[in-house]
């Protein structure tokens, strides 16, 4: 709208009042940066490519070779005398929580639980400090990967801990599993194996959050501590092509590792983690853990119609196979030649802030918001025999008691 001013020069001038915003114009020197510019990037992206292209099959030998060094060793975590398998799917539902929480990248919870398993096939962890080194993986793998605002505070991961460590004991631990681990950090996580599967075959997103969904079920057991990425990857999609319906895609890489894998990933499919399951069934992970229970019911209603009743099975072979988190017995005396049947490594940690006078240690002492499971008097100690069903029942008793049962509890 333009307005008269009878104030104004005699000139005729206006005064000029526009609701539209103001652009500044470009000159003639901006535009041509900016053509400078798109073209330098034409050319630098058109160059990757052919670098990718000549160098790719050295980059994915590189991978595989870096997948074999920083591969855990499960038989060497069997030699833990506090920590047990029954642990593991409590602490994994931790993390997983904590990593949802903070909104960090898919490939650092895989790289949090890859060194958490490193560092226990090396070192001797006390069931008390388990839940840290745990928290200081997820620090390591948060740092190497993630933006800088979403790496976890020590404070924020100590309240999810329900304020049983301290700063200094985050601080400690985080630089004991450093260098434990010669701060060898990089791993190529499976995530990274699936989404270049998923991009060469040119699977769907559907097929892709299936195969992750199946992965991280899959690091609840300890069936795959030491199976290879690449290999699991290649297992997963497979199944999430199968379950979804999908065509099956034959890239001429399959063996009988590969099968082997697939087989067991299928029998660990029944009874997922709720926690995990609740992640999956939002609609931005395409509901897959719906589909997933969809599809073996689908699969149980029709072995109750073409199958006929088997026969009754032994009582012992029928715990072991509803059982999926029990701990194998291990008595004394397995490793001969070996102290108390088990092998001694450095123990963990051994700074000030562990000694036995610490303040924070004494808490351990009394009763803490989240109670802690009791410790044998002196660690060489083993457990007093018990019938096989009364120390399966004692586990997962003295495993809720420390990791408490809400989601946001001591686990």
């Amino acid at each position: 709208m333009a307005y008269s001013s009878s104030y104004g020069p005699s000139d005729g001038t206006f005064f000029v009042e526009s609701d539209e915003p103001g652009h500044q114009r470009m000159t003639m020197r901006d535009a041509a940066k900016m053509l400078a510019r798109n073209k330098q990037e034409m050319i630098a992206n058109e160059l990757s490519r052919l670098a990718c292209d000549e160098y790719l099959e050295d980059i994915m030998q590189h991978l595989r070779h870096m997948e074999d060094e920083t591969l855990p060793d499960a038989n060497l975590i069997d030699m833990q005398r506090e920590i047990q398998w029954f642990m593991r799917p409590y602490l994994i539902d931790f993390l997983i929580e904590a990593h949802s929480a903070f909104s960090l990248l898919p490939e650092t919870l895989f790289l949090t639980v890859n060194l958490l398993d490193r560092y226990c096939s090396k070192r001797v962890v006390y069931k008390q400090h388990y839940q840290l080194v745990g928290c200081a993986a997820l620090l390591i793998a948060a740092k190497y990967g993630d933006k800088k605002d979403r790496v976890p505070q020590i404070n924020e991961l100590n309240n999810m801990c329900c304020g049983l460590y301290d700063a200094g004991m985050f601080t400690q631990m985080e630089m004991h599993v450093l260098n434990t681990l010669d701060w060898n950090i990089g791993h190529p996580t499976v995530d990274f194996f699936t989404k270049l599967a998923a991009a060469e075959e040119r699977d769907s997103v559907e097929v892709e959050h299936m195969a992750s969904y199946i992965c991280e079920i899959a690091l609840y057991h300890r069936d795959f501590v030491s199976t290879k990425p690449s290999v699991m990857a290649r297992a997963s999609l497979a199944l999430a092509r199968a379950i979804l319906g999908k065509p099956e895609v034959n890239d001429g890489e399959w063996d009988q590792n590969d099968n082997v894998t697939l087989l067991t990933l299928s029998q660990h499919l029944h009874q997922p983690s709720v926690t995990l399951a609740r992640k999956y069934s939002s609609p931005y992970y395409s509901r897959v853990s719906t589909k997933l229970a969809d599809f073996l019911a689908q699969q149980a209603a029709i072995a109750r119609r073409g199958v006929p009743p088997s026969p009754p099975q032994e009582h012992a072979t029928s715990n072991k196979a509803s059982d999926v988190y029990s701990t194998p017995n291990k008595g004394l005396g397995a490793v001969p030649g070996v102290a108390d049947g088990y092998m001694t490594p450095p123990i963990t940690p051994d700074g000030a802030s562990f000694a036995p006078g610490n303040a924070a240690m004494k808490a351990y002492q009394v009763p803490p918001r989240c109670p802690v499971t009791p410790t044998p008097q002196g660690h060489g100690q083993a457990y007093p025999q018990q019938p096989p069903h009364q120390q399966q029942q004692q586990h997962h008793l003295e495993a809720q008691s420390y990791f408490g049962s809400g989601p946001h509890g001591a686990f």
